[in-house]
């Protein structure tokens, strides 16, 4: 019973270390990925002021059942389309999940900006943003977009901008906090393991679920429409 009590112990205390380690490693890079990204974080008029973007790249997130936006989706549209408006870029470029027919983002962040009076030729779908790390790589092979404003919640833009600096795309990035979200301390908690995902990924770089021919956002957007019938 001693010695078992005397192993545990052991154990115990090696893992004290290891542990400490790994959080230390882990808040380490959540700092780093925040702190290289922060200036890059710009408001609407500063989007507008110059730039020069290829497109504005907005960010998909949960669409309710009836197919409408939820809150965070509807407010990265909100700040999505005053941008364009503000002509910070001509094209916008909406990324989301379309991985299953009984569920499309996309077509809900199109429907948004064309019943804004955004014409339909001006926005782009991609279908397969099945990811951050995939939606940004996607605009740069897919889409052709080098320099690029992001539109999505502050605390997930520092990680979507580090993406895209590792992926050789020049991003700024315009938060779209217009209000304080439903359970939003547990998703800055999971936002810390995702910045260290993706500060992996970023490393090593691999492509996305899918590629596809190129369809250069300087184009026709239309031809990203659902093809129905």
């Amino acid at each position: 019973m001693k010695k078992s009590k005397l192993r545990l112990k052991t154990i115990f205390s090696a893992l004290i270390p290891l542990l400490f380690l790994g959080l230390v490693t882990v808040l380490g890079i959540d700092f780093y990925v925040k702190k290289s990204t922060e200036n890059n974080i710009i408001t609407s008029g500063e989007a507008a002021a110059g730039f020069d973007a290829d497109c504005i790249l907005v960010l998909g997130c949960q669409v309710n059942p009836d197919g409408s936006p939820s809150d965070m989706l509807a407010d990265r549209l909100k700040r999505g389309v005053e941008l364009y408006n503000l002509g910070a870029a001509p094209k916008l470029l909406m990324s989301g999940d379309h991985g299953r027919e009984e569920y499309n983002e996309v077509e809900t962040m199109k429907r948004y900006a064309v019943d804004a009076g955004i014409s339909s030729s001006d926005v782009f779908m991609d279908h397969a943003g099945f990811s951050t790390y995939e939606s940004i790589y996607r605009a740069k092979k897919i889409f052709e977009a080098d320099k690029i404003i992001i539109v999505t919640q502050k605390y997930h833009l520092y990680r979507a901008l580090y993406v895209a600096d590792k992926l050789g795309v020049e991003a700024y990035g315009v938060a779209s906090d217009y209000h304080t979200y439903l359970g939003q301390p547990k998703r800055e908690v999971r936002e810390v393991l995702a910045r260290n995902k993706d500060f992996v990924i970023s490393v090593v770089k691999p492509e996305p679920t899918y590629l596809g021919e190129v369809i250069p956002v300087s184009g026709n957007g239309d031809i990203t429409n659902d093809r129905k019938g």
